[in-house]
């Protein structure tokens, strides 16, 4: 292969399944390389060399670009590696799309879930498809960022336009047969032995005229060439265009998903939030019923101490002692909690 489309063995590399790499299109003298998701193929002007054939992918690839050969419509001169690499790109979006259409399927719901009812499974479920979502996101930026470089280098879209090189290359082998020929016939026609006349004789001016009108039609040819390879690059950038609009819009699915986990992370955290500021004040106002109760544990402790005290011989004392106790508590506890709504540590 790389002796057949003159490609180097660090462009076969990426072809290889053995190793993971970007999605990738190089255009290069006689081949384009093309390493787009499932898609791992040599695109020459005359036919395309598939990797992993047996891929469901790979063979609807195949068959899709057998069936569209066949049913060429008249006057599209679209050549043959445009066909081949507008079929890859479509191919490599379609993919990307129905897995994001995918993700999105399974996204929202599991979202709507989460929000009503937080569990440890919940979490762990959006856990993993948050993942999925950033790996998915990267491919597609990857794609996307590879048909934006090609758009907006015209060398490498002229690169990719095959059939005018190979054109140009059978045209200029066979001018460079017609020129060895003449060449040859002139110079044996010529004596050696002739006299050379200072005037051009009228079989000499004919050859430089028959000369002169080849090297200018073959300037015209050349010049010709040019505007067909600026016409071909502007019909593959319109290509390119068409399928950077499918691929940004694959993004802008994954984008407004991801803000959506955003949104739903931020409307949980907020609820956790909630849960918690409710905790604290519970904490708050269980902290402050402990400290009125002490205030009974110290009245207890007064009245326990081993002394003699008039108060044990008033009639009704103990029930005067646990009035005024309760009553001290409860005033407390009320300024405790009008403190804490004042400073805004509790709702009103």
């Amino acid at each position: 292969m790389m002796r057949r489309c003159e490609l180097p063995a660090r462009d076969l590399r990426l072809l290889d399944p053995l190793f993971v790499y970007p999605s990738t299109v190089l255009g290069r003298e006689r081949a384009i390389v093309v390493n787009l998701e499932q898609i791992r193929c040599v695109i020459t002007a005359d036919e395309v060399l598939l990797l992993n054939s047996l891929d469901s992918y790979v063979f609807q690839y195949a068959a899709e670009l057998q069936r569209r050969l066949l049913q060429r419509a008249e006057g599209d001169e679209l050549p043959f590696e445009f066909r081949a690499l507008e079929l890859a790109l479509e191919a490599a979006c379609s993919f990307l799309d129905a897995q994001a259409a995918e993700l999105e399927i399974e996204a929202y719901p599991l979202l709507d879930e989460l929000t009503s009812k937080i569990s440890t499974l919940n979490l762990e479920r959006v856990r993993r498809l948050k993942s999925r979502l950033v790996a998915l996101t990267r491919r597609v930026q990857k794609v996307r960022d590879e048909i934006e470089q090609l758009m907006d280098d015209d060398g490498d879209m002229a690169e990719m336009y095959l059939t005018e090189k190979k054109m140009r290359m059978e045209s200029s082998s066979v001018f460079g047969d017609q020129s060895l020929a003449t060449f040859n016939a002139a110079a044996a026609g010529t004596s050696v032995s002739a006299p050379v006349s200072p005037v051009s004789s009228p079989t000499e001016s004919r050859k430089l005229e028959k000369t002169y009108s080849l090297c200018r039609s073959r300037h015209d040819s050349v010049k010709s060439s040019d505007n067909t390879v600026t016409e071909h690059i502007e019909e593959l950038e319109m290509l390119l265009e068409a399928y950077f609009v499918v691929i940004d819009s694959t993004l802008n699915k994954l984008t407004s998903l991801k803000e959506y986990i955003d949104d739903t992370e931020d409307f949980i955290n907020i609820q956790l939030d909630n849960v918690r500021n409710q905790l604290i004040q519970f904490e708050l106002l269980l902290t402050t019923a402990t400290f009125v109760v002490a205030i009974f544990g110290v009245v207890a402790g007064v009245f326990g101490m081993n002394f003699e005290t008039d108060v044990f011989n008033i009639q009704n004392a103990f029930q005067w002692v646990l009035i005024i106790t309760g009553v001290v508590g409860a005033f407390v506890f009320c300024f405790f909690v009008w403190f804490f709504k004042y400073k805004r540590l509790m709702p009103l």
